[in-house]
């Protein structure tokens, strides 16, 4: 598993790029200023509801609950492993609908 300082930083970034081409888009194509303020805002919650995800993560067995480490061990990575999976596709849902926000938002080609 990807440390948690790092799947922030991702999330970060991810969030803050999609943010930026709102920004970008609004200025080069105009369009409805508010429509544009609420995908940009979509995209904070986003980052905000996952950096919440990779908070809670936490894995609550001890290792005196299993037979040897060897199975602590395997049974935490399944954990993570399942728990980052599960971030990665709601992150992927959500930008899915925020980029298809944007496209919605661009003019047609000529």
């Amino acid at each position: 598993m990807a440390n948690k300082r790092n799947i922030k930083k991702a999330i970060k970034l991810a969030c803050g790029t999609i943010a930026c081409q709102c920004i970008n888009a609004e200025d080069l194509f105009g369009g409805d200023e508010s429509k544009w303020s609420e995908i940009i805002v979509d995209a904070l919650l986003l980052q905000e509801n996952s950096l919440a995800r990779v908070a809670s993560l936490r894995f609550t067995d001890k290792p005196g609950e299993y037979a040897n480490g060897r199975e602590y061990r395997k049974a935490r990575r399944a954990y993570f492993k399942a728990a980052i999976k599960s971030l990665s596709d709601f992150m992927s849902a959500e930008a899915a609908k925020i980029a298809d926000k944007m496209n919605e938002l661009m003019p047609e080609k000529a």
